[in-house]
């Protein structure tokens, strides 16, 4: 699946390369991440909405590969800073995602909630999870990709700019991690 994803990420970067408005240069981010800022890729998060300052620094740390991901390290390389701001404000004016339409399994909301409360998710990320300024919104994210992000976090695999994540994790364990991603997808 990698190789077929590097593959669509150069296609579309050479497609891209050509375009002049941010609305057909963003079109290769959309492919993956959503035309309406929500993702139907698997383990893609959805962009819409999301924090420009927080996207900022995504972008950076993919396009010096701090933070690595080949597709998007392919993408990014190009990006000059005053590209990387133009993408960062743009997404963040697309739509938020919707939460599922269910309203969910109400024990499984009870123990994420629960998790959320305990570990303080809502001191960095609102309390509504919308995010705030370099913390992303993470309220109706796709729950594949929150379970993914968590469960890196917590293997120190996936590294953020402090160590904040980290510390946080370390102590909840995989079901903990399914039912915090699984509340937090369903945050209205």
């Amino acid at each position: 699946m990698r190789k077929t994803i590097a593959a669509l990420a150069v296609a579309l970067i050479a497609t891209a390369a050509n375009a002049e408005t941010i609305e057909q240069r963003i079109v290769p981010c959309l492919a993956c991440h959503g035309e309406k800022g929500q993702s139907e890729t698997e383990n893609t998060p959805s962009l819409g909405g999301q924090q420009a300052p927080y996207t900022l620094i995504q972008l950076f740390m993919f396009r010096e590969k701090l933070r690595t991901f080949e597709p998007m390290n392919e993408m990014a390389k190009a990006l000059t800073d005053d590209d990387l701001r133009l993408f960062s404000d743009f997404i963040a004016k697309i739509p938020k995602p919707a939460p599922p339409a269910d309203a969910g399994d109400p024990a499984r909301l009870q123990r994420g909630q629960a998790l959320a409360l305990v570990h303080r998710c809502n001191t960095c990320h609102n309390l509504d999870f919308s995010g705030k300024e370099n913390v992303p919104r993470i309220a109706s994210q796709r729950e594949d990709y929150l379970a993914k992000t968590l469960a890196e976090y917590k293997d120190n695999s996936r590294h953020g700019y402090d160590g904040s994540m980290a510390d946080v994790m370390a102590p909840i364990t995989p079901e903990q991690i399914a039912d915090l991603a699984y509340f937090i997808a369903h945050v209205r």
